[in-house]
C-alpha cells in the first residue's frame, strides 16, 4: 500500500537487494518514491525490483569506485530523474582479530566500501541535489561508532569515520537544501550477524533492555521518518536504533 508521503522523489539505495538494504527500498517504494536499488546481489536485486514494480530498478553498484558513482547517478537520472534522496547503506562486517593482527587487507576492505563509499556517494549525490533545490541523505553508521567492541577496530573506524562524515556534510549542504543525517543500527536480525558466535549473540540480547534484535523494518522506519517532510527540520542528527543498547 502506497502511501503518497515521497510522491515525486528519486531515491538511491546503496545495498538495497537485501537486509536493512532491501527493508529500506521497500519502505521508500511503499511511500510512493521511485527507487534504485544499487548494488548487492544481482538476483536479489532484479528480484525485488521486479516485485516492486516499475518504479524500482536495479542498477550493478561499486560504492567504492569513483566512476560507478558517475555512471549511477546518470543512470538515475535517465531512468527514473535526477536523485533527490540517497541512502548510504552498503557495508561489510568482517570482525577479526585484535589490533596487532588486523591485516591491512581486512582494514582496506572496510575502509573502501563503509567509508569511502559514503563519503563517493555524498559527493556524487549532492552535487545532482543541489542542481534540482535540495535533497536528503541518510548515511547507515553503527552502534560501533558509540561503543568499542573487541576485534572489530577495521569496521568500528569506518562507522565513526562514518558519523563524523555526516556532521560535516550536513553544515557544508544546509545552505543548498539538502539534509544530511545517520542512522546507528544495534544487533539487526539479518545475515550479517552470521559472522558472531551464539554465545556473543545471546550475550548481546541479554545486554539489551528491550530483549531482542532488532528487525530491518524498524530501521527502516527511521530513514523513512528522516527522509519525509515530518523530518524536514532534521539534518546533522544521529539516530540510534538499538533497543537501548549503547544507553
Amino acid at each position: 500500500m502506497v502511501n503518497h508521503e515521497l510522491d515525486g522523489q528519486i531515491a538511491i539505495v546503496t545495498g538495497g537487494a537485501r537486509g536493512i538494504g532491501a527493508a529500506i527500498v521497500r519502505a521508500l517504494a511503499g511511500a510512493g518514491a521511485s527507487t534504485v536499488i544499487a548494488g548487492g546481489r544481482d538476483t536479489d536485486g532484479k528480484t525485488l525490483a521486479v516485485e516492486l514494480g516499475d518504479r524500482t530498478v536495479y542498477e550493478p553498484h561499486d560504492v567504492g569506485c569513483e566512476q560507478s558513482w558517475d555512471t549511477l547517478i546518470q543512470r538515475t537520472t535517465d531512468l527514473l530523474g535526477p536523485p533527490t534522496i540517497l541512502v548510504n547503506n552498503a557495508g561489510v562486517y568482517r570482525p577479526g582479530a585484535d589490533v596487532t593482527e588486523t591485516t591491512l587487507e581486512n582494514f582496506d576492505e572496510h575502509y573502501r566500501v563503509n567509508q569511502r563509499g559514503p563519503f563517493l556517494g555524498m559527493r556524487a549525490a549532492a552535487g545532482a541535489m543541489k542542481a534540482c533545490g535540495g535533497g536528503t541523505i541518510v548515511n547507515i553508521s553503527s552502534i560501533a561508532s558509540h561503543r568499542p567492541y573487541p576485534n572489530q577496530i577495521a569496521y568500528s573506524t569506518t562507522k565513526w569515520a562514518v558519523r563524523g562524515m555526516t556532521k560535516c556534510a550536513a553544515v557544508e549542504l544546509g545552505a543548498y537544501n539538502i539534509r544530511v543525517n545517520s542512522v546507528h543500527p544495534g544487533f539487526i536480525d539479518t545475515t550479517m550477524l552470521d559472522a558472531i558466535t551464539d554465545e556473543w549473540n545471546a550475550q548481546v540480547i541479554a545486554a539489551t533492555p528491550l530483549g531482542r534484535r532488532g528487525l530491518a523494518g524498524e530501521v527502516a522506519a527511521t530513514v523513512l521518518f528522516l527522509v519525509s517532510p515530518t523530518g524536514a527540520f532534521i539534518t546533522g542528527a544521529e539516530f540510534v536504533v538499538d533497543g537501548g543498547l549503547a544507553s
